[in-house]
């Protein structure tokens, strides 16, 4: 299913209807977000090329970014997809990225930059290349694959999460590769 004018209007309608029942306006459309979570969505074709506030498609069936926005000005959120890649993702984030819960190998086309943190935990990631040198947040690739932190951001201002992977990584490891500001988790 793609995200067509005729299918935003419908998306809309059908958050009007739950908001009558149980949300807020502020849930559905705060501004300059779009939240089209759990709406069965295939192509985020349609979709606005810029968003100033947060992205949200997270719980789709999408296997791909193409088509979807550029540039998020706060937070941009695809957890629970069908998603191999991260190409076709947003240039830049002004808040979070999460891209957890796919079947990512790779981090490759993600965001360059990132305002804070970055999650791709929950993924079947062998490699972190691709990932934003520098993160002012935290940085969580727990429960993946990763037998290297090859391709870690340099600075990661908050915590750095990597436990849970079948390479069993100290936090020497850690520092080696990446100036971590918080604690780390092995």
């Amino acid at each position: 299913m793609k995200l067509t004018k005729t299918r935003l209007k419908q998306i809309i309608r059908e958050e009007i209807q739950m908001l009558n029942e149980s949300r807020t306006i502020a849930d559905l459309l705060a501004p300059g977000d779009l939240i089209v979570h759990s709406k069965g969505l295939t192509s985020l074709e349609g979709a606005p090329k810029t968003i100033k506030g947060k992205f949200d498609c997270d719980n789709n069936e999408l296997t791909s970014l193409k088509y979807g926005p550029t540039e998020v000005g706060g937070d941009f959120n695809c957890d629970g997809n069908k998603l191999k890649s991260l190409k076709g993702s947003p240039v830049s984030v002004g808040d979070w990225f999460s891209c957890e819960y796919n079947k990512l190998q790779s981090l490759k086309g993600g965001p360059t930059k990132v305002g804070s943190w970055f999650g791709c935990n929950n993924n079947e990631l062998t490699s972190l290349e691709g990932a934003p040198t520098s993160i002012s947040g935290n940085f969580e690739c727990n429960n993946n694959k990763l037998t290297s932190l090859k391709g870690a951001p340099k600075s990661v201002k908050g915590d750095f999460d990597c436990g849970n992977n079948p390479g069993k990584f100290t936090e020497e490891d850690v520092r080696k590769v990446c100036k971590v500001g918080g604690k780390i988790y092995v």
